[in-house]
């Protein structure tokens, strides 16, 4: 019931509020349309008309614009200002203000990395991320491949590679469990000065990924948790090409924000081990899931609720400009489809056990941004078709083609580190318009479904519940331990 009561409250709200802009707008529409006036380029002769919207309205779209993003931005400062101060260990016992005054003067030992990497059948992509680990500028510490009910040669290529192999008990929780397996068996030996981190085998470290996290990890006690800035590899296409400029949006998009992370990404994140224990110790109380359990099993988005466990016992988490990665692209439209629509289903479901939160708020306001965009292309690009049939002759609207204009440089700008095919992609606007509509479809199938209460499903191949033997310290890391 609360995850259909998400889909009413986020489809209603849009809705109503794409109602009410349409209501105030439609007033100032004009009956008829003018004459449209001609023109002459050399030899070429065209229709114009000089059609614009209202000056009062122009100025309340902008000013309605510049009020939601600036209320976000300030509730968003507010929030975080009052979790870094607050010394309610029992509520936020997280918070950068109780860590310091626990950790000032007191030296814990250097920071040392822990890297985890779940596997189900990677013997594909398993040596390509290892051999990056591997020769990164600050080498881990200790290596343990996660082998989650494999039935390949995963496990034998982590041991090739001289790693410690962990290998799961009878999980049947995928991601999640075979974590949740492994942590409770390191965790508690971890100091707190130790760093986890999470990787996925097919995801690929930039050289400096470590170094530039023990720099941070040393630099503020306080800090928490780090998230890669990940970018998409090679291949796929036109449409693996999208996808990465979609990336590219995302990773400037949080470097305007100074690292302000809205999910520490699944593919590549550290933890202090503090964080870490402290999360499974709230589990059944302050946090949903299970006691003890790092990771919540029910959520389809792993990495996102743990973004959430986090914000919301008032830890402090960054994504740096200096951590950045590699990871896979969807080379298919149906396997994009699957990959999204379990994110969007995974985020309305971890704002349902949640709830309307400080910590939550800008998941909500994400959530109506994003629907609201879904109404307003859609919109959009039906009154140019609509347009298009009607006319008997073209017309040029210099208004709406200035406007366009200042669309289309951003999106060039916005995908500019992508390099030349990125910036060509922008520069034609339409492929990713309609990318965008692709997944404007897979919000609202998130929505439908979630409020018709269908049951949410990972989208992977269903894994072996045969039971493992579990080893661990089965061969040496090359980082000692």
């Amino acid at each position: 019931m609360l995850d259909r009561g998400v889909g009413l409250a986020v489809g209603t709200t849009v809705a109503a509020g794409a109602a009410v802009v349409w209501l105030a707008v439609s007033r100032d529409l004009p009956t008829a349309s003018p004459p449209a006036d001609s023109g002459s380029l050399g030899m070429w002769t065209f229709l114009y008309a000089l059609e614009a919207p209202a000056p009062h309205v122009l100025v309340a779209a902008i000013a309605l614009a510049v009020f939601f993003a600036a209320g976000i931005s300030v509730l968003e400062w507010r929030v975080t200002n009052t979790s870094r101060r607050s010394s309610n260990r029992t509520l936020a016992p997280l918070a950068p203000k109780i860590v310091m005054s626990l950790t000032g003067g007191v030296y814990a030992g250097p920071v040392s990395f822990t890297v985890l990497i779940p596997a189900y059948n990677e013997e594909a992509t398993l040596s390509a991320t290892v051999t990056a680990l591997l020769s990164q500028s600050h080498r881990p510490e200790r290596v343990i491949v996660v082998a989650d009910n494999c039935t390949d040669n995963t496990a034998a290529i982590a041991r090739s590679h001289g790693l410690e192999v962990f290998e799961t008990q009878g999980n049947t929780q995928k991601k999640a469990g075979a974590l949740n397996q492994v942590l409770a068996v390191i965790l508690p030996d971890l100091g707190d000065n130790d760093i986890v981190m999470v990787l996925d085998a097919d995801t690929t470290l930039d050289a400096g990924f470590l170094a530039s996290g023990v720099a941070r990890f040393e630099n503020d006690r306080a800090l928490m948790a780090i998230g890669g800035l990940f970018y998409g590899e090679p291949g796929a296409g036109l449409l693996g090409q999208m996808q990465r400029n979609e990336f590219v949006r995302y990773s400037s998009q949080l470097k305007r924000r100074r690292g302000k992370v809205f999910v520490l990404t699944g593919t590549s994140s550290m933890f202090r081990s503090r964080a870490l224990r402290e999360i499974a110790l709230n589990r059944g109380g302050l946090l949903p899931g299970q006691p003890h359990d790092v990771y919540d099993t029910h959520a389809l988005t792993e990495d996102n609720e743990l973004t959430i466990a986090l914000k919301t016992l008032g830890a402090l988490i960054t994504s740096p400009a200096e951590c950045t990665v590699v990871t896979e692209v969807m080379p298919t439209l149906r396997a994009l489809w699957v990959q999204r629509l379990r994110w969007q289903r995974g985020a309305l479901e971890n704002l349902s056990v949640y709830g309307v939160t400080p910590p939550t708020l800008r998941y909500w306001a994400q959530q109506l941004g994003i629907g609201y965009s879904v109404i307003a292309l859609t919109s959009f690009l039906t009154l140019i078709l609509l347009t298009l049939l009607s006319l008997d002759e073209w017309i040029w609207y210099p208004f709406w083609l200035g406007l366009g204009l200042v669309f289309m440089l951003e999106r060039v700008v916005s995908a500019w580190k992508g390099g030349w095919p990125a910036r060509l992609l922008a520069v034609t606007v339409l492929p990713e318009l309609c990318f965008d509509m692709f997944l404007n479809l897979v919000y609202v199938k998130g929505i439908i479904d979630i409020t018709r209460g269908r049951q949410g499903q990972w989208g992977a191949a269903t894994q072996s519940t045969r039971p493992r033997v579990r080893t661990l310290g089965a061969a040496t890391t090359p980082g000692g331990n």
